[in-house]
């Protein structure tokens, strides 16, 4: 790749970055072993059209993208014959035109001269470079080959020109509507719709989805699977087809398709493969017509494990210790999407027995689990998480799971729970675990109350796991790897010896759809209410400094250690930890 000290200085001479901002990123990505490019995106400081702009600069290669219109391939040419789809993907580019024997090609790094000698031996061209942003590229090999889901939309129309079948809706045993996407039925009256439809929902179940976002702007229609975390685009369905999309999936939610000046909420569920599937629906109005996002709530696809989602040995042993406890406050933190609720439930159904009275309030009950009774947050007839709450009181219950923990009427039903001989879970948003005490002391607990009933306080986030299947070796320098034995609080006698440490990189293939990761884990800072912390928040209250110095003296550790010793184990890269974590 090109130079990273110069990239820099055209970017600070352009007035992309500041100077303490180069530094920065130039430091990171020696540390993380990432480019300058993927620190300064990772930081937030130059978006990838950017540095793109910049790169193209410096080589004095032209710059290929959607908005000049070069990066758009010529589709007439048979230039998805020429180069195998697998290549394209694998070495991030893509044939852009043909003419008089020479190839037009976009690519990442067009510095890669021995690529381009294995381009012009494959297609026996001349070759002339252009210089690309990496998801520009991949949207353009999405819609010239149609391949992971980018010719969807294309294909699915041209289909149903043919044939003029689609799955219709049927009422599931509870009444919601149920969409049976394995099932072609004749007749429908808008089939090119339901038939788009059903195969945006197919395509993000096999992609491991877990949103669709279906958007429309001034002269465009956008469609993105989140897939681990990451939002992706997918080829977009036709604008004039935008609002007959939209009410579809109303008519599915049950919701009013005649009301466009008001967010909706909804839900249905549909069928795939003898898999029934919920999805959660949201629409919201915006000033080019309404956005939909659609989350996929798929039961099979959730490990309940404890073994597996994420959990350090220590950590597994503290966390079920703490859930096994008569009664007492057990809070879980982290921000929306962060798998708190999916730890919860893994905890729950490690500890549910027959002799024990499992109540739940959730907003909304995402998973429905045998052996608890869950119920669903209702606002508008009253019930509310406090509500719910005192009405549980009167269930006999032995242990209650809170959704979330909102408001000051909930904290207090929630600790007189506690108190009175009840086990109770919850979620906060706090950015870290120790802030619990803060939020709680701020909704009016008492710290004095507070500090005889709270037994554990965690955090979470979840790090993408590299793909099996493609994952890169490398040695550390010294000074990364020292730093991550460091940071990583690991008992003496566990370290590993240095001389056999090997990190990973992501690379990318076709079973992890070119991102080099499949899947997320958990990673946990856990911290057990110990006698020497009641105290401090008896006597100080939220004493963060003094909480944390008493948790790492007793053996707990935090957000990036646990993060690191996921690096150490092989599972996921150094940048990843970097960019959900913070260092205390």
């Amino acid at each position: 790749m090109a130079d990273r000290a110069l990239l820099a200085d055209v970017m600070v001479s352009a007035g992309s970055l500041t100077a303490e901002q180069k530094d920065k990123a130039l430091k990171i990505s020696r540390e993380a072993q990432c480019s300058f490019e993927e620190a300064v995106i990772k930081l937030g400081f130059a978006s990838e059209s950017v540095i793109t702009a910049a790169l193209s600069k410096q080589l004095g290669i032209p710059l290929a993208s959607r908005e000049n219109k070069i990066l758009i391939p010529e589709k007439s040419q048979g230039l998805e014959k020429l180069i195998p789809e697998n290549f394209a993907r694998e070495h991030l580019m893509v044939p852009l035109f043909l003419e008089d024997g020479t190839l037009g090609v976009a690519m990442v790094d067009p510095t890669n001269v021995m690529l381009q000698d294995n381009i012009r031996v494959l297609t026996s061209k001349t070759i002339h470079p252009f210089v690309a942003a990496k998801t520009q590229i991949l949207k353009s090999i999405d819609e010239l080959y149609g391949g992971m889901g980018g010719g969807l939309v294309a294909r699915t129309l041209e289909e149903n020109q043919k044939t003029n079948v689609a799955a219709l809706p049927e009422e599931s045993e509870a009444g919601d509507v149920r969409v049976d996407l394995d099932k072609a039925i004749l007749g429908s009256n808008d089939a090119q719709i339901v038939s788009l439809i059903n195969a945006i929902l197919k395509q993000a179940v096999t992609e491991r989805c877990s949103d669709i976002h279906l958007e429309s702007f001034d002269s465009r229609a956008s469609l993105r699977f989140r897939i681990d975390g990451i939002l992706y685009e997918r080829s977009s369905p036709p604008k004039a087809m935008f609002s007959s999309l939209v009410s579809r999936i109303k008519i599915l939610s049950k919701l009013d398709i005649a009301e466009r000046r008001l967010p909706q909420d909804g839900t249905f569920a549909i069928k795939l493969q003898n898999r029934n599937i919920d999805l959660r629906v949201s629409i919201c109005p915006t000033v080019y017509g309404e956005k939909v996002v659609m989350r996929i709530l798929d039961k099979g696809a959730v490990n309940l494990d404890v073994d597996k989602i994420g959990f350090e040995p220590k950590q597994k042993a503290d966390f079920l210790d703490a859930a096994k406890q008569p009664h007492g406050l057990i809070f879980l933190t982290g921000p929306t999407g962060s798998g708190k609720t999916t730890t919860l439930y893994s905890v729950l159904n490690t500890i549910k027995t027959p002799e024990l009275n499992f109540m739940t309030i959730e907003d909304p009950v995402e998973i429905k689990l045998d052996g608890l009774n869950q119920v669903q947050v209702r606002s508008d007839v009253g019930l509310t998480f406090a509500a719910a709450l005192r009405s549980f009181l009167r269930q006999d219950p032995d242990v209650i799971l809170v959704g979330e923990v909102r408001d000051q009427e909930t904290a207090q039903t929630c600790l007189r729970a506690a108190l009175t001989g009840h086990l109770v879970l919850s979620t906060l948003h706090t950015n870290d675990a120790m802030s619990t005490v803060v939020r709680l002391i701020d909704l009016g607990i008492e710290p004095f109350l507070l500090s005889g009933s709270l037994l554990l306080a965690a955090a979470q986030r979840l790090v993408r796991i590299l793909c099996p299947h493609c994952k890169r070796p490398y040695k550390p320098d010294p000074e990364q790897l020292s730093m991550c034995i460091k940071e990583s609080y690991l008992p003496q006698a566990s370290i590993p010896n240095p001389a056999n440490i090997v990190f990973y990189k992501q690379r990318g293939c076709d079973k992890c759809a070119q991102t080099g990761y499949m899947g997320r884990r958990a990673i946990y800072e856990i911290y057990r209410i110990i006698p020497e912390m009641r105290e401090i928040i008896y006597k100080y209250g939220g004493d963060l400094a003094r909480l944390r110095e008493v948790a790492m003296k007793s053996g707990m550790w935090d957000l990036r250690a646990s993060g690191w010793r996921k690096v150490l184990a092989g599972l996921t890269t150094m940048e990843e930890v970097l960019s959900v974590t913070m260092k205390e």
